[in-house]
């Protein structure tokens, strides 16, 4: 059985395949158990070719075997650092290299998701970490950091931002603002925004909380001004790992005894539930400001993730997207300037927002991150709208890295900000 290619050929199988067609065949339900044994025996059978041991390690993070994953994929890196998507349409009419950090799926943005059958040439280099940037990188039209953020890597981000300083090919994502994306620092970013709300989010040490849990200090002395109900979730946690809403101090108590982590991000609950008692949560993707519609989830639960909201059961839900996709622009109008100050207070030149709106007619933002999996991989039989909306969606991108191309090369543009090319 021939691994799975983004456009379903089949191509060397000792090529490097990215994230995504493995990603589609998870969404779809498949059972991804026969991919992996046959990327286990071709990796076996060509013990140095190090693609091979890159698509195994993303098979199995897709089979939420991550800590096998990060091993295969250390071992892949240990041979080789720079694995490049050949663009499938051709002549590729930009060479994108993407400045990659070792981790799980959420550590780098899965653009290869984005520009599946494009005419991009993605080219993925894995830095070696706090180290400075090498000299030899491969040639490249645009250069993007894929980075997202966390604690670990911001002594290399320094090092990132004093080595591009004066780079010779447009930037996209300078490493100076992608801690803005912090869950902390978003949030104490965009406060006070007309329009917009995003509760403020801490940092507290279990010890903190055990305090609460045990009625020794009151909340709010972690969190001003702020009662029950709250979000605990632990520090760097994505996907809605030991998420959870906690309405007591004794549920404190019973939330550390089974989630073992030393730091928590704390945030006051929002109820953003509509009139008919469901939640729905939207993605929304900033390309150079500009927003554009990904997706729109509807749950009858607070915690919604799209693969697990029921969007592929309920064909009612499906229709509440569609007419979110076909009103975008009305969305987009009425939280005009919510959206313009995201952008701007973050700085980043892509950038995903996770969102709702409340009841009375606020911008709820969850998260803001540029790692976020934007895709159009939901078959057209059951949404026949996605593709036309996600098109556009990777249009603005290519016309991002086109229109940056071109500025380069006519040469500064009067009255252009330094903030996205030298």
């Amino acid at each position: 059985m021939p691994l799975p290619t983004a456009n379903n050929s089949t191509p060397d199988e000792t090529s490097f395949l990215g994230l995504a067609p493995f990603l589609r065949m998870s969404i779809a339900g498949t059972d991804m158990k026969p991919t992996g044994e046959r990327a286990l025996a071709l990796a076996q059978t060509h013990p140095t070719v190090a693609p091979l041991w890159l698509n195994l390690s993303l098979i199995m993070q897709c089979l939420n075997q991550e800590a096998l994953g990060l091993k295969l994929q250390a071992q892949a890196l240990s041979m080789q650092r720079t694995y490049t998507l050949p663009a499938r349409q051709q002549p590729a009419r930009c060479r994108l290299l993407l400045l990659m950090q070792p981790g799980n799926l959420a550590a780098n943005t899965p653009l290869e998701c984005l520009l599946e059958d494009s005419d991009i040439e993605l080219i993925f280099h894995y830095l070696i970490p706090n180290t400075v940037l090498p000299s030899n990188l491969p040639e490249h039209d645009v250069l993007m950091l894929a980075m997202s953020d966390s604690d670990d890597i911001r002594a290399q981000l320094l090092l990132l931002e004093q080595a591009l300083a004066h780079w010779p090919q447009p930037i996209i994502n300078r490493p100076q603002h992608i801690p803005c994306v912090d869950r902390e620092s978003a949030s104490r970013l965009l406060q006070n925004v007309p329009g917009l709300l995003m509760p403020l989010t801490l940092r507290a040490s279990r010890e903190q909380l055990q305090s609460v849990a045990d009625g020794a200090v009151e909340l709010n002395t972690l969190l001003p001004d702020c009662d029950f109900p709250i979000i605990l979730r632990p520090l760097g946690s994505q996907g809605g790992h030991d998420l959870a809403k906690i309405t007591t101090p004794e549920e404190i108590a019973g939330y550390l005894a089974h989630v073992a982590d030393a730091v928590f991000f704390i945030s006051r609950f929002i109820d953003y539930s509509q009139a008919d008692g469901h939640f729905r949560k939207i993605r929304i993707a900033l390309i150079d400001s500009q927003p554009h519609a990904c997706h729109m989830a509807v749950s009858s639960h607070w915690m919604i993730h799209y693969v697990n909201a029921g969007m592929y059961d309920a064909a009612w839900k499906r229709e509440h997207e569609l007419m979110f996709f076909s009103h975008f622009e009305e969305f987009s109008q009425r939280h005009q300037g919510p959206l313009r100050a995201i952008a701007g207070a973050i700085g980043l030149d892509y950038l995903c927002i996770d969102c709702a709106e409340t009841a009375s007619g606020e911008l709820l933002v969850f998260e803001v991150d540029h790692a976020m999996v934007v895709h159009a991989m939901d078959t057209e039989a059951q949404f026949p709208y996605k593709q036309i909306h996600m098109k556009k969606v990777k249009d603005a991108f290519r016309e991002m890295l086109f229109k940056r191309m071109n500025h380069l090369s006519a040469g500064p543009v009067p009255g252009a900000g330094n903030t996205t090319t030298p």
